[in-house]
């Protein structure tokens, strides 16, 4: 198989045991070439989050999204159920909903035609005059979703393994922290001026906490208690332990459920392609990621509390100051990522050796390579 230059660089990158490994090369960052193969072999094919279920409560609850430039939504049935349906127009091919909130019914802004919340279409104006027109012979097309540990999960991929098979590790990991039951407190959308998978490696690393988040959380996070283990076949994660100086990340007094040093540890899930979730006992926050080009990424931010905290009596105290680091936090991040992006783009940018706390980062690299480029992972790769 020939492949296109950046993808045979970053095969290359990745062909090596982690003990002497690199950053993924810059094309991969800055190839609009490379971009097209993520859209069809990667996004395309896979599961991607939407958001948490929470969000949808009633019937006619929806959000909207894009996935490989397929513009669809996510409703809440009327018998519960979560169902996702192009949020293309039958008739001449206009969008139809926008953002999200609750509706009875979906109406074209171009004709109105007009849809049930199954996707059947229940009238179109002036159409009688068409004698092969037949309202029976019109429903918006639906994808895959599934309700995932609380996750909204979507994928145009007729095919793909059901999610509970391809993530049963991650309930296995931490069944114990009863993440399905979290509280999401805010949903948020930004547009930064990145890749996306910087800012997905960013995720996965805690190695530039007391650097790029130095003035937040930087002086609470110890290198030298971050655990970074081999990446699983669907994700990577890694674990950091806090400590009484941020409460709410500790588990409750009330929590029963953990034990031992898991009242205070947090898991950074990466679940592939781009579903980052922060899980302590206390709270999670998460993103969820889309291209937008090569230098452009959709974010989905959100977060919340565990139950103990979301339905204490001091909640509100708890979630507005976790708002409030949260969002600082977000604003290094994005410095940071920025500043990756336009170095990559340099004439003498070149990827250089990674740290042992930079493990997840090189298995999210061979990921991407087997989905793009053939590359064959192993999970028992002895150092050379």
């Amino acid at each position: 198989m020939t492949l296109i230059p950046s993808v045979a660089e970053l095969v290359a990158n990745v062909s090596v045991p982690f003990e002497k490994a690199r950053a993924m090369p810059p094309s991969v960052y800055t190839s609009p070439d490379f971009l097209k193969l993520e859209l069809s072999e990667i996004f395309a094919k896979e599961w991607v989050c939407l958001g948490r279920s929470s969000a949808l409560k009633k019937a006619g609850d929806y959000v909207t999204s894009e996935i490989a430039g397929q513009p669809l939504f996510v409703v809440r049935g009327e018998d519960g159920l979560l169902l996702a349906m192009s949020n293309v127009c039958l008739h001449r091919m206009s969008t139809l909903l926008e953002g999200n909130g609750n509706t009875r019914s979906i109406v074209c802004p171009y004709h109105a035609w007009t849809y049930n919340i199954d996707g059947s279409l229940r009238g179109a104006p002036a159409m009688k005059g068409n004698a092969d027109f037949a309202r029976d012979g019109y429903c918006l097309p639906q994808f895959r979703c599934e309700d995932w540990l609380g996750w909204i999960m979507v994928t145009l991929n007729k095919d793909a393994p059901p999610v509970h098979e391809a993530l049963g590790g991650v309930q296995s990991l931490v069944g114990d922290y009863d993440m399905e039951n979290y509280v999401e407190s805010f949903r948020e959308t930004h547009v930064w001026d990145t890749n996306w998978k910087i800012l997905a490696e960013n995720f996965m690393e805690s190695y530039h906490l007391p650097v790029c988040h130095a003035g937040t959380i930087g002086g609470f996070s110890r290198l030298d208690e971050m655990v970074c283990p081999p990446g699983l076949p669907a994700f990577n994660f890694h674990t950091i332990l806090k400590d009484e100086r941020i409460k709410i990340a500790l588990a409750h007094d009330s929590n029963a459920r953990l034990q031992g040093e898991r009242r205070r540890m947090t898991y950074l899930l990466a679940i592939y392609p781009t579903l980052l979730i922060t899980l302590t006992p206390g709270y999670f926050w998460y993103l969820t990621l889309h291209p937008k080009g090569v230098g452009q990424v959709s974010i989905i931010f959100g977060g919340g509390m565990s139950p103990d905290y979301a339905y204490a009596p001091d909640a509100q105290a708890h979630f507005t100051a976790l708002k409030t680091l949260l969002d600082e936090v977000n604003v290094e991040d994005r410095g940071c990522t920025e500043k990756v992006y336009r170095g990559a783009n340099a004439a003498t940018a070149k990827a250089g050796h990674l740290s042992h706390l930079e493990r997840p980062n090189f298995d999210f690299a061979q990921w991407i390579a087997e989905r793009v480029g053939g590359f064959r992972r192993r999970f028992d790769l002895p150092a050379a």
